[in-house]
């Protein structure tokens, strides 16, 4: 069985019924907007944070969970998607889970509105179910993104990033959301601030150590993940990069940042630094950073009832680390 199916298992009816709600909750009166999230329904990824709210509501409700999580799941999803869209137009990116990007297909224009719709629309259905709790997490959740991603570009021009920047950037762009999902999750089933705090926490820990291994991926050998070296060529400073730039000599931390600066188009100049990288240990460090933020997380539900649910997010603790793409 695919580790995702196994994540899935004791949700999957959970997750069929929200793919429906999930695509109802994007219908527009303009047909254009219905073509193409109808083409973001049919290309749709792990869908990791619909599941972390399954998961995590039926973990502390003895199974059960109600409309407000299905509301919840499908509004973290909408706010997502969006901030894919538009992380695409970003990043000129033209390919998106191995498709075309919307903004490749219907150009930018177009993509940016959609990821406002998309937006909206989420804002939209807390307001008009009156889930004003999950509509100031979702907002919260879209501040921390925002600045994350700008603190980031900011930082990538001055070159100026240590591990507790690099840990602070990551928190807020990716980390955020996923601690979000856990909180609508244990909120959507009326817990109690304690139990919504410490799933926040729990939630954030996995975000922190999926974005570690992402950041892995820039070093891997293995072409299902994404192009080595593609941080480099965008000037992100990664956490093997920072271990090794850290420790470097004068001399040649000089180097590292002369080839990110100038020579970060150059294909053997970037391969020959990812060897470097490698060889200084910068690869070894961020997984073992990554495997302690995991064993944090793990202990974090280790005091909740061995039941499918909690059986599932520790396969889902491990997917994470364990993950190809």
């Amino acid at each position: 069985m695919k580790a995702v199916e196994k994540i899935k298992k004791p949700i999957y009816r959970e997750m069929e019924i929200f793919e429906e709600k999930f695509a109802l909750s994007m219908f527009s009166k303009v047909p254009l907007i219905n073509r193409i999230t109808h083409f973001i329904v049919n290309r749709k990824g792990k869908q990791m944070r619909p599941m972390l709210i399954f998961l995590t509501a039926k973990l502390i409700n003895e199974g059960e969970i109600n409309e407000r999580t299905y509301r919840g799941a499908s509004v973290v999803e909408l706010i997502h998607t969006a901030t894919l869209v538009h992380d695409d137009i970003v990043d000129d990116s033209n390919f998106r889970r191995g498709f075309f990007s919307i903004n490749a297909l219907w150009k930018n224009k177009i993509a940016v509105l959609v990821g406002d719709f998309l937006l909206s629309k989420g804002m939209l259905i807390c307001i008009e179910n009156k889930d004003f709790d999950l509509l100031e997490f979702i907002s919260v959740a879209v501040r921390e993104m925002s600045e994350g991603e700008l603190l980031q570009a900011q930082k990538a021009r001055s070159f100026d990033i240590n591990e507790d920047l690099y840990l602070k950037i990551i928190r807020k762009k990716t980390a955020t959301l996923m601690a979000i999902c856990c909180a609508i999750g244990a909120k959507s089933v009326n817990a109690d601030k304690k139990m919504v705090d410490k799933l926040y926490l729990f939630g954030e820990l996995i975000g922190i150590t999926f974005q570690i291994r992402d950041d892995l991926f820039d070093y891997s050998e293995n072409k299902i993940g994404k192009p080595i070296g593609i941080d480099i060529k965008d000037k992100k400073m990664t956490l093997p990069l920072i271990h090794v730039i850290n420790k470097a000599s004068l001399n040649d931390r000089n180097w590292i940042l002369n080839t990110i600066k100038k020579h970060n188009k150059n294909k053997a100049r970037v391969k020959e630094l990812i060897k470097f990288v490698k060889e200084k240990g910068g690869v070894e460090y961020a997984k073992k950073v990554m495997i302690e933020y995991k064993s944090r997380a793990l202990k974090m539900i280790l005091d909740f009832p061995k039941n499918d649910f909690r059986k599932s997010l520790e396969f889902m603790l491990d997917y994470v680390i364990d993950r190809k793409y």
